[in-house]
C-alpha cells in the first residue's frame, strides 16, 4: 500500500508559477513511477508528466517547456513547478503511483492516488 499526500496548489494569475510536491509512504519508492494528473469538473483525468526511476521525465505536449518536475528518492517526494500557468490549468492535480516503470499515460495504469490540490489560474 503506498499513501500519497500532495501539497502546494493555490490560487496565482496568469503568467505566475506554483510548485506542487507529492510526499509517498512507500518504503520501496523508488520502484515505482510516480506521475501528475489533473481533472477538471465534468472531465476525464488528464496525464501532465511522470517520473520514473530512470530515463528521463515524460511530459504531456500541453505542458512540455512550462511544467517541470524531479523526483527525491532520499526524501520519498515528486516536484513538479509550474510555470506561465494559463487558466486552462486550472484543476484539481492528482499525484499517482505505478508499480516499476509504467510507460503508459492512463490513468488506469496507475494503482495508487493522492486525494488531489487544487490548482486555479486566474485570467
Amino acid at each position: 500500500q503506498v499513501q500519497l499526500d500532495e501539497s502546494g496548489g493555490g490560487l496565482v494569475q496568469a503568467g505566475g508559477s506554483l510548485s506542487l510536491s507529492c510526499a509517498a509512504s512507500a518504503r520501496t519508492f523508488i520502484s515505482y513511477t510516480v506521475a501528475w494528473f489533473r481533472r477538471t469538473q465534468g472531465k476525464e483525468r488528464e496525464f501532465v508528466a511522470a517520473f520514473r526511476n530512470s530515463g528521463n521525465p515524460d511530459y504531456a505536449n500541453s505542458v512540455n517547456g512550462r511544467f517541470t518536475g524531479s523526483r527525491d528518492n532520499a526524501k520519498n517526494t515528486v516536484y513538479l513547478q509550474m510555470n506561465n500557468l494559463t487558466p486552462e490549468d486550472t484543476a484539481v492535480y492528482y499525484c499517482a503511483a505505478g508499480r516499476g516503470s509504467v510507460y503508459s499515460r492512463a490513468y488506469v495504469a496507475y494503482d495508487y492516488w493522492g486525494q488531489g490540490t487544487q490548482v486555479t489560474v486566474s485570467s
